[in-house]
């Protein structure tokens, strides 16, 4: 044990009297530098030559993807503005068909409407001429039926006041009042 003891103060002396970290020894630093410019320039060769052209060769593939879905959607949209163009116009033409099929059947129910109303109204006018015809003749009928009841009063007044009268007389007389 005293052997450990004295290895380890031995370790320590010789520890207190080393320079230090290798790092900053000013002895080792032209070793350093130059394995470090080596190692710099194994980087940037490394980079240069293999890992940069891949990165920039992907980055050209997703610029190039990028630019083709935009002018694929511009295309896309493009088409889509045509088609909207052409349903509005197909639209406006079906409006257009619409109106002029609603005219011609306005027209033609309009036209079948006339014919009726005509024929109707040539009902009606046979009708009023009947009817006129069968109002003058009981019109006619009655003026008769008047003449007939009127002279039967007249007689029949004559008689009730004890006089005898002509029934020539009482017709024309009746005739005359009946005229104006």
């Amino acid at each position: 044990m005293a052997t450990t003891t004295t290895d380890a103060a031995g370790h320590a002396a010789e520890a207190a009297s080393a320079p230090g970290m290798p790092q900053l020894d000013f002895s080792n630093w032209g070793n350093q530098i130059f394995w470090l410019l080596i190692t710099l320039v194994v980087i940037y060769f490394v980079l240069s030559r293999i890992a940069l052209p891949r990165i920039a060769a992907v980055l050209a593939e997703r610029q190039g993807t990028i630019t083709n879905d935009i002018a694929a959607a511009e295309e896309l949209k493009a088409k889509a503005v045509e088609a909207e163009e052409a349903y509005n116009q197909a639209l406006a033409d079906a409006r257009v068909e619409a109106q002029k099929i609603a005219a011609e059947a306005k027209a033609e129910i309009q036209a079948d409407l006339d014919v009726a109303i005509q024929k109707a109204d040539a009902e009606i006018s046979a009708k009023a001429a009947e009817s006129e015809k069968a109002i003058a003749e009981i019109r006619a009928g009655a003026l008769d039926s008047i003449k007939d009841v009127a002279d039967a009063t007249a007689n029949e007044v004559v008689a009730a006041l004890g006089g005898k009268a002509d029934a020539k007389a009482v017709t024309k007389a009746v005739a005359d009042r009946m005229k104006g």
